[in-house]
């Protein structure tokens, strides 16, 4: 009889260990690795510091949430609301997302994928020296105002190794800031300009607000073939258009 006790009592012992350690872990992680709030305990961060984006893609079940990722920051990451019903300034309402990061202008910038039932608010974040830097709310519209791809929009004075490209709003008219993308033939960025301007001439900056070209670009060569991406971003970080065409220097 006293054999059984001390079994049963053994059982009881590692039966709460066990269950303490299950509430433990079912405590912690949520916390700790989906909640932005909860993530931004203790750390040191700064506000509106990345650059970031999102636009719904040619296949409209498809949205590209980009991100500049600057020299040397780590543990890039989304957060998003679910839907629009939460304020978008409340951390404690975004839950870490989930996705791979893929490669745009071959790695100058990148971009989740993901596929949201609903339109919601998205934040990007990462760190950089020990900081964790947050981009501003991202406003998802791909049902609401999906983006329009349109490089019929777009016209290329391609004349010259200063091209001049000039461009036409789409059906949206809340676009505030453009970004432009000037790319080689095998797609590697020459230089990244955002102007309140429908204009941009390569590579004069007079009219040029932000600036992300990492060096000097190169000029442009006679008889090679280039492309130009535009990006027509409204004030809440939606792309209302985006287009690409390709030009030859003559």
């Amino acid at each position: 009889m006293k054999m059984i006790k001390k079994s049963y009592s053994l059982c009881l012992f590692f039966l709460a260990i066990l269950l303490l350690s299950c509430s433990s872990n079912d405590t912690i992680t949520p916390l700790t690795e989906t909640n932005l709030e909860a993530f931004l305990v203790n750390r040191e961060f700064v506000l509106d510091n990345v650059i970031a984006c999102a636009a719904s893609n040619e296949d409209p079940s498809v949205t590209s949430v980009f991100v500049y990722p600057r020299e040397g920051v780590t543990n890039i990451n989304y957060y998003q609301t679910g839907s629009l019903d939460f304020d978008k300034n409340d951390f404690s309402a975004y839950t870490l997302g989930e996705g791979d990061l893929i490669d745009v202008f071959n790695g100058f910038l990148l971009k989740y994928e993901i596929s949201p039932e609903q339109e919601q608010w998205v934040i990007v974040t990462f760190e950089e020296d020990g900081v964790v830097h947050i981009s501003n709310p991202i406003r998802l519209k791909q049902i609401s105002k999906p983006t329009e791809y349109l490089p019929q929009n777009v016209t290329v004075a391609s004349n010259t190794t200063m091209p001049i490209f000039e461009w036409e709003d789409g059906v949206f008219d809340d676009t505030v800031i453009y970004f432009q993308a000037v790319t080689t033939a095998n797609n590697d960025l020459l230089s990244g300009t955002y102007t309140f301007d429908k204009r941009f001439q390569y590579y004069n900056l007079d009219n040029v607000v932000l600036n992300i070209t990492e060096e000097e670009p190169p000029n442009l060569e006679i008889g090679l073939d280039y492309g130009f991406t535009l990006l027509a971003v409204s004030e809440d970080n939606w792309v209302n258009l985006y287009s690409t065409v390709f030009f030859n220097v003559q």
